[in-house]
């Protein structure tokens, strides 16, 4: 059964190249409502424990590295189906992969600079949203 729920993050370049507005104009034409929403930035040791599933993997000391390296906006989303209908409006992770209208075709910059970030499943999506939101933040 799907569920209702996702998380994202706009990361450091996005935010950076001013791309904050159109994502989640696209976001909400996409049929999405934004739950909880906070513009921050993370410190390495939180990217750390956000990141903990690649900690063995050789990218690790490198994605922690950018994703403190400028503010990102964390955010949860609902919608009938929203883990699947999000990963196909973000696209592939490589964005020279990605499919034409996509978030990433139009705003990442590399593989590693992707613009976005998406919640892969929905255990994953409630673990991510509960990382950055409490209860009391979420509407």
């Amino acid at each position: 059964m799907t569920g209702n729920k996702t998380f994202t993050m706009i990361k450091p370049d996005a935010v950076e190249a001013n791309n904050i507005g159109p994502i989640l104009a696209m976001i909400n034409k996409a049929g999405f409502k934004i739950l909880a929403m906070k513009y921050m930035r993370l410190t390495k040791e939180q990217a750390g424990m956000f990141y903990e599933v690649h900690k063995e993997r050789p990218f690790y000391g490198e994605l922690t590295e950018y994703m403190s390296s400028g503010p990102i906006v964390a955010a949860v989303l609902t919608k009938d189906n929203a883990v699947a209908d999000y990963r196909k409006l973000i696209g592939a992770t490589d964005p020279t992969k990605a499919d034409e209208g996509t978030i990433r075709k139009l705003f990442a910059k590399s593989i590693a600079a992707n613009a976005v970030h998406g919640s892969d499943s929905d255990e994953n999506a409630e673990i991510e949203s509960n990382f950055f939101f409490s209860s009391l933040e979420r509407f």
